[in-house]
């Protein structure tokens, strides 16, 4: 039996009519931002000791750990709100997070070394952090800077490559996939750490990159088929990249999967942030960047250096969903 390539089991001539439901995944949209922001004002994030401040101890056993033995031992410290948890498949492995101590830095080290002593020689130690309140309120401001700065960079970038309504559209986009990540730890109360904001940094790359090819694909459209009513026209575009659109976020996925799975505790909440960025950042494309185009009536006489003798309709054979 002969397999054929993937690219002629999946038709590459979509013909679906994203723009006329526009409504419904805008309303859709908005519960999420909503809700994000509530879910944010109500109970806030579970900062990791990045940001908390305080003490992360990751050791591994040589045997299966007993936690209510383990929390115990390290609640006889004093050091106030001890957290354990257990990851991989042995039950082995143990992340002890130590509530940040007053006294500063000193404070913390002195932590570490208590819980150290507590442990004893039955734990192989893997990673050891300390960090202060003060580096942890730098580092929360730092992070939300990095987030902010990157946004406003995005926007100037498109807003000269493109027209305002394109820049606009970018934000709107933007702006709903970092929210709603956010959102999305807040809600689950997932740890809210450095390597998370670098996924939010990086989600921010990859959604602008596809939202800017079918950006490119629309202004092209606009200057060659001058008849053409605007939904028709952006519905035409984005079939017209749809394909890529699904390989590129399915094969990134793929290797996204593989951190869940084989990437360990540390590298958690970085993977999560990436899949579920990936999934809204595509989502959002297809049905916040692109409908905004229709809210702000974008025109043919915005567009800088339109064909003005352009098609009056699309070819046949490259109608797809625009007719």
């Amino acid at each position: 039996m002969r397999i054929q390539p993937l690219g002629r089991l999946v038709s590459r001539n979509f013909k679906f009519d994203f723009i006329r439901v526009r409504a419904i995944p805008f309303v859709f949209s908005s519960l999420l931002v909503v809700g994000s922001l509530v879910s944010l004002a109500i109970q806030g994030l579970n900062f990791g000791i990045d940001f908390a401040g305080g003490v992360l101890v990751e050791v591994r056993s040589d045997q299966p750990v007993e936690l209510s033995e383990l929390r115990t031992r390290l609640n006889t410290l004093g050091l106030g709100d001890v957290s354990i948890t257990t990851f991989g498949d042995t039950g082995r492995d143990v992340m002890i997070r130590v509530q940040e101590q007053a006294g500063g830095d000193r404070a913390q080290t002195a932590a570490l070394k208590q819980v150290q002593s507590v442990l004893g020689d039955g734990f192989e130690l893997r990673r050891t952090e300390v960090v202060g309140p003060k580096v942890g309120s730098e580092l929360i401001i730092d992070g939300a800077l990095a987030i902010a700065l990157a946004l406003i960079g995005i926007m100037v970038y498109v807003w000269l490559r493109f027209e305002w309504q394109f820049a606009m559209g970018a934000v709107l986009s933007l702006t709903h996939d970092v929210i709603t990540t956010i959102g999305i730890f807040s809600i689950f109360q997932i740890e809210f750490n450095l390597n998370t904001v670098a996924a939010i940094l990086t989600i921010a790359g990859f959604s602008i990159n596809d939202t800017v090819v079918v950006y490119d694909r629309v202004r092209e459209m606009m200057r060659k088929y001058k008849k053409i009513t605007l939904p028709n026209l952006l519905n035409f575009a984005l079939n017209s990249v749809l394909m890529r659109t699904i390989t590129t976020t399915f094969t990134t996925a793929l290797a996204v999967v593989a951190l869940i799975v084989f990437g360990g505790e540390v590298l958690r909440g970085f993977s999560v942030a990436m899949l579920w960025g990936m999934i809204v950042g595509t989502y959002s494309t297809i049905y916040v960047a692109l409908p905004v185009l229709v809210y702000f009536e974008l025109r043919r006489e915005d567009m800088v250096g339109t064909v003005s003798d352009g098609q009056s309709q699309i070819p046949e054979y490259e109608r797809g969903s625009a007719e």
